[in-house]
């Protein structure tokens, strides 16, 4: 094989790939990218077997073939080149020569044979749908994954599509994130999948602001085609929680409350947090919410927000950090809180259907 190709371009590709690629692999071959020339553009992938990505760009191709190199060395010496074209040759016995101007490397790949292939999903179930619109239903429910490795069936997002509605659910117990949206074309579709946070991760690493993301599932796996761009997963098998049950509906004495005071309220608390004593105080009166902190090793926080208030009065206690993962993720200018106990979760309610719910601490 021998190409010719454009820094920036491979660059830009390459550092796509090697997000792919897990530092703890035990088999050589899955610390290297596959690479090689098909129908004028040159294919590249890499995986861990459990994600793969793959993706073409167009190259100047001197001589058809393919190999596999080093991910990581790769990576480093194309990002260091020269701008410019790169040639990057075959050689006997998989060496792999890569030239910039005055630049010379030797790289030692492996055979393309022992790279393991990334299967192809039938069409047969699958839906489209903007970019912009999974990567902001995504931003809203991913940080809600547990990471909990003997909670393995919370270790990804649910995906569940049926008709023209598309809904994401993710939770660690603790609390749950919850959003559907409308499709823009009806489908017949009706599944239920887990989408392991790898995978979601790498989503939201490279989904767009423009243009259409296609969505195929299979019996145990999951693609994302769009751009020039294919994601494949493996998905987490099992039954995910019935989360329907834990969402109560809307209450009547909701709190409307501007989202950036909210926000700024929980985080300013929240820097008199510790390990230790990781919940703050929130105060419900009529009028309005109180946000306190207070530690004997360290010192004492207030804040006040201005309120329209019905009910009960009482303390609970949340943790900031759930508050605020929520909270920087919506973009709505304000947000419905329900508060309605000192042991009951507290749900935050924002437009287009999302629901985020958050169990209470004990206060300290």
């Amino acid at each position: 094989m021998k190409i010719v190709t454009e820094k920036n371009s491979l660059l830009k590709s390459i550092q796509t790939l090697q997000t792919a690629i897990s530092s703890k692999t035990t088999l050589p071959i899955l610390s290297n990218f596959l690479i090689e020339t098909q129908k004028g553009k040159v294919h590249m992938a890499a995986t861990d077997l459990d994600v793969g990505i793959s993706l073409s760009i167009p190259v100047d191709i001197i001589e058809e073939g393919g190999i596999t190199i080093p991910a990581k060395r790769f990576v480093d010496i194309i990002r260091d080149l020269p701008d410019g074209k790169i040639d990057i040759n075959v050689r006997k016995n998989n060496a792999i020569s890569i030239e910039s101007q005055k630049c010379f490397f030797k790289l030692m790949g492996l055979p393309k044979e022992e790279f393991p292939k990334l299967p192809k999903l039938q069409d047969k179930e699958s839906f489209a749908t903007e970019q912009q619109l999974l990567k902001n239903m995504l931003n809203l429910t991913a940080f809600a994954v547990s990471h909990d490795e003997t909670k393995y069936i919370l270790n990804g997002v649910l995906f569940a599509v049926k008709g023209k509605k598309i809904r994401l659910v993710a939770t660690d117990g603790r609390r749950l994130a919850l959003i559907e949206k409308d499709l823009t074309q009806n489908t017949d579709l009706k599944r239920e999948v887990i989408v392991p946070i790898k995978a979601i991760q790498e989503l939201m690493r490279n989904l767009g602001d423009e243009g259409t993301v296609k969505v195929v599932f299979s019996e145990n796996q999951i693609s994302f085609q769009f751009d020039n761009i294919m994601l494949i997963s493996r998905l987490i098998e099992g039954q995910f929680p019935n989360y329907e049950q834990v969402i109560p509906k809307e209450g009547k004495d909701k709190i409307v409350v501007d989202r950036e005071t909210f926000l700024w309220a929980a985080k300013r608390v929240s820097n008199l947090t510790s390990p230790d004593s990781q919940s703050i105080k929130i105060d419900l009166f009529k009028d309005k919410l109180i946000f306190s902190k207070n530690s004997p090793d360290m010192g004492e926080a207030k804040e006040e927000i201005d309120i329209e208030h019905k009910g009960d009065e009482f303390s609970v206690g949340f943790n900031p950090d759930y508050l605020i993962d929520a909270l920087k993720s919506l973009k709505d200018q304000s947000v419905s809180l329900e508060l309605t106990g000192p042991e009951s979760p507290g749900i935050i309610r924002a437009q287009d259907n999302y629901v985020y719910i958050v169990l209470p601490m004990q206060l300290t």
